[in-house]
C-alpha cells in the first residue's frame, strides 16, 4: 500500500516517516520524499493515528488525487533543484511530463489553480532558495554558483535573484542575518 505524505521534503522528514511507523507497528518497504510503502494495508484507526503523529511534525497524509499531484510537482522540483547536481537535458515541462506521466499543461493549469502560482515560478523561487543557500556556505564563488545551477551567466543568475528577492547577490551576502526560507514555507 502506497501512501502520500504532504509537506516531506527533506531527508529529516523521512526519519520522522519512518519512526512514526515503526512506533505503530507499520512494516514498510521504502520511504521517499512524498511517499512511503507499507508491506500491507492499513486499517482505517491506524491510518488516522499515523495522521495525528505526522501531523505534529508538520506533515500530513493526502488521500485526495489532486492534492497528491500537486504534491508529486513539488517533489519532483525539489528533487531537482536541491537533490540533483546534473543538469536535465531536457526542459521543466518535458521533465515534469515524463516523472509524472501525464500532459504537462494539465499540470500546470491544476498546479496553478491549487497553489496560486505558475510551476515555472515555484521553481525558480526554489532555484533562487538554493542559491542562497550556496552564497551562505561560502564555498562557490558567483560565478560557480551559476554554472552550478545552470544559469547562461552570472548575471541571469543576478537578474533573477534580484527580481525574486529585492537584492543582488552581493547585497544579500553582506546582510549579517541571511533570510532563507525552509523548503516547506517556498
Amino acid at each position: 500500500m502506497k501512501i502520500y505524505i504532504k509537506n516531506m521534503v527533506c531527508i529529516r522528514c523521512q526519519m520522522v516517516v519512518k519512526s512514526e511507523l515503526e512506533k505503530l507497528g507499520l512494516e514498510y518497504y521504502d520511504v521517499k520524499i512524498g511517499e512511503a510503502n507499507i508491506v500491507r494495508n492499513i486499517l482505517p484507526e491506524k491510518l488516522e493515528q499515523l495522521d495525528v503523529a505526522l501531523r505534529k511534525s508538520g506533515l500530513e497524509l493526502m488521500g485526495n488525487k489532486k492534492s497528491i499531484l500537486v504534491e508529486k510537482i513539488k517533489n519532483a522540483i525539489i528533487d531537482l533543484v536541491h537533490y540533483t547536481d546534473e543538469q536535465i537535458k531536457i526542459n521543466l515541462s518535458d521533465y515534469l511530463s515524463e516523472n509524472l506521466n501525464h500532459d504537462y499543461t494539465y499540470l500546470a493549469n491544476l498546479f496553478s489553480e491549487v497553489k496560486g502560482l505558475t510551476i515555472e515560478k515555484y521553481y525558480l523561487t526554489h532555484k533562487i532558495e538554493k542559491v542562497k543557500e550556496l552564497i551562505v556556505y561560502d564555498e562557490l564563488n558567483l560565478s560557480e554558483i551559476a554554472y552550478k545551477m545552470h544559469y547562461s551567466s552570472v548575471a541571469h543568475l543576478s537578474n533573477q535573484f534580484k527580481k525574486i528577492t529585492g537584492l543582488t547577490p552581493s547585497h544579500f551576502k553582506s546582510l549579517k542575518n541571511k533570510r532563507r526560507d525552509t523548503l516547506e514555507n517556498v
